[in-house]
């Protein structure tokens, strides 16, 4: 059994962005990142002091954008309209969900497809399931990609289960695997005899956002698990959608929570302003 400490991955993916941000200061650019915050949400001030303190680690500007929580529809449609035009902006980052009289569906179209880091506007989601590699990819499937690449799985011709359908994770991760010739299926609350299914998959991906509902008793020996569930844990602290203790030496490969997925994740948008500002 390994345990893959995906923070290793992280450091080799953030050496390889600051590398681009150099040969883009020798070019006189810098890349920015501007985020629209709605309101003052605890998670949403944590998560912000999170991007920006990797932004400085990388070298990488960023413009906060804090609306008041009351602020209207129109004027937040502006100021999104306004960060579109922006040409010192790379890329946009919308915290959500948004308050509800905030039309978010009509964010979703209005935000620009090439400053679209996050993957929100569906033009970008309709690029992900055509295998279309021109728009930026949903953070979270990307970076479980790559880590599936860090560590050299292989995905050709394998038996792939997600368990999960949103279209934040489950569906357009296994449109992202099918492009690497895997075998996928997908299950989720309503599959019946999952525990069957599941048990069969050489590469078990868990994105449901129960805490430790993958037993043991759903994994096959040998196997590889990827955990993306970030839960509150019973006993304090947080932890994955797989029973890690009694699975990890049932696995050949396996995420920990913390240190796993998430510690990729939050790259994948920097990563995308990179590449949005080397376009």
């Amino acid at each position: 059994m390994a345990v893959l400490d995906c923070r290793e991955a992280a450091r080799s993916i953030k050496e390889e962005l600051a590398k681009k941000v150099l040969l883009l200061a020798d070019k006189g650019s810098r890349p920015k990142l501007g985020i629209i915050r709605v309101g003052a949400r605890p998670e949403d001030i944590s998560y912000e002091r999170g991007i920006m303190k990797n932004c400085e680690s990388i070298g990488v500007s960023c413009q906060v954008m804090a609306l008041d929580e009351d602020i209207s529809n129109e004027d937040f449609m502006n100021t999104l309209e306004a960060a579109n035009k922006d040409e010192s902006i790379n890329g946009i980052l919308v915290f959500r969900p948004l308050p509800p009289h905030i039309d978010e569906n009509k964010a979703r179209h209005l935000i620009d497809p090439a400053k679209d880091i996050d993957c929100m506007n569906p033009s970008n989601l309709a690029k992900v399931f055509e295998g279309d590699d021109s728009g930026f990819k949903p953070c979270t499937p990307a970076a479980v990609m790559e880590i599936i690449k860090f560590f050299g799985i292989n995905l050709q011709g394998e038996n792939v289960v997600v368990i999960g359908r949103s279209m934040v994770v489950g569906k357009p991760l296994s449109m992202m695997l099918l492009k690497e010739n895997a075998t996928v299926t997908i299950c989720h609350s309503r599959t019946k005899d999952i525990k069957n299914i599941v048990s069969r998959g050489d590469i078990v991906v868990a994105a449901i956002g129960k805490a430790r509902a993958i037993g043991a008793d759903y994994i096959k020996p040998g196997a590889v698990v990827i955990d993306v569930g970030v839960n509150s844990a019973p006993e304090g602290g947080i932890c994955g959608d797989v029973d890690f203790d009694n699975v990890k030496d049932i696995a050949s490969k396996i995420t920990p929570v913390p240190g796993g997925v998430g510690a990729v994740t939050n790259l994948m948008l920097l990563k995308h302003v990179v590449e949005a500002a080397l376009r």
